[in-house]
Formats: structure tokens, C-alpha cells, sequence
């Protein structure tokens, strides 16, 4: 990552945290007072150079839902579905872009079981990139996309990254999350 990626990361990450304290505590609240369990879900991803880390997300699903990929789940909690839609289930994130394991422009991190994505990605050198909140990917298609085209678009991204398509990349990802587009239920 060069400074300037992080040093934006930073800056965009500290911006969000101050506009977003209150809406964050609510949303925790939120999800406490309507299902049991904790606020948060910590689910193993496979970061930058295959390193596992821990990624928070607001509890969208019940306490005894198995770890696999989301087109597999149908067991959402009384708000699940709107934190989902809304991607208001990804906020926590900000929490590693803080701390350096994310950015906020990179491939999505793979559940630690998803070994095939993590294989097709270390093949195309996929690996080496930080994990983001968003990216290529997600513009492109999101949950609705086969693993091939998504590291076929994550290996795109890994020859053509700048801040200016980062920047790109963030608007487009707005834009979707207003619309919903390409977002599991």
C-alpha cells in the first residue's frame, strides 16, 4: 500500500468515525435489543498475503449460523435483512482500516474456508493486495458474481489501481449502496 493510499484511508476513516459515532452506538443497540447475542459478529478473513485476521461486522444473522458464503444464508434476525440491504452491517470495518489490516478500496476479504477464491486469487498475485471495504468487484457485480469473474476483476484492479480509480471506486460504491444494487437479502 503507498502512503498515499493509507494516509487517505486515515483521513477517510477518522472523518467516518466522527459523523458516524452516534449512528454506530445506535445500530449496536439495535441489534442487541432485537436479537439475542452479541452487537458484533468477528468472522476469520484471509487479509493481505493470505494472513488471517478478524473482521467485525453488526450481527445481521442468528447466533447459530454456520460460517459460509452469503448466498448460502437464510437465517437473518428481525433486522438483518435492512442492515444487509443497507450495508450498514459493514460499518464496524472501519475498525480495521484503522488499524491497517483493510482499506477502504481492495478486494473483499474471503471468509477463511472459501479456499478456492483464496487459491484463484493467489494465483493471479491477488494476495498481495490489501482487502478493502469495497472495490472493483463490488461495482461490478458484488454477491451476484461466479469466483472467476470476481478475481478476474480483482486481478483488473491489482494492474490498473491509482487513487483516482480508488476515488471512482468509493463514488460507484455509494451510488450502489443507495440503490441497493447486487446486495444479498
Amino acid at each position: 500500500m503507498t502512503p498515499a493510499k493509507r494516509a487517505l484511508d486515515l483521513l477517510l476513516v477518522l472523518l467516518a468515525g466522527l459523523l458516524l459515532a452516534l449512528p454506530l452506538l445506535a445500530i449496536a443497540l439495535w441489534v442487541r435489543l432485537t436479537s439475542p447475542g452479541p452487537a458484533l459478529y468477528w468472522s476469520q478473513r484471509v487479509g493481505r498475503n493470505n494472513r488471517i485476521f478478524a473482521m467485525p461486522k453488526f450481527r445481521s444473522m442468528r447466533i447459530d449460523t454456520p460460517q459460509v458464503a452469503t448466498p448460502l444464508l437464510k437465517r437473518l434476525t428481525p433486522i438483518g435483512s435492512f442492515l444487509r440491504r443497507s450495508s450498514l452491517d459493514e460499518l464496524p470495518q472501519l475498525w480495521n482500516i484503522l488499524t491497517g489490516e483493510m482499506s477502504f478500496v481492495g478486494p473483499r476479504p474471503a471468509l477463511h474456508n472459501q479456499q478456492d477464491l483464496t487459491a484463484l486469487r493467489t494465483h493471479h498475485g491477488v494476495h498481495r493486495l490489501m482487502p478493502g471495504l469495497t472495490g472493483w468487484a463490488q461495482i461490478n457485480g458484488r454477491d451476484e458474481l461466479p469466483i472467476d469473474q470476481k478475481v478476474a476483476l480483482d486481478a483488473w484492479y491489482l494492474q490498473h489501481r491509482s487513487l483516482a480509480l480508488d476515488l471512482r471506486i468509493l463514488v460507484h460504491t455509494a451510488l450502489k449502496v443507495l440503490q441497493r444494487d447486487g446486495v444479498s437479502h
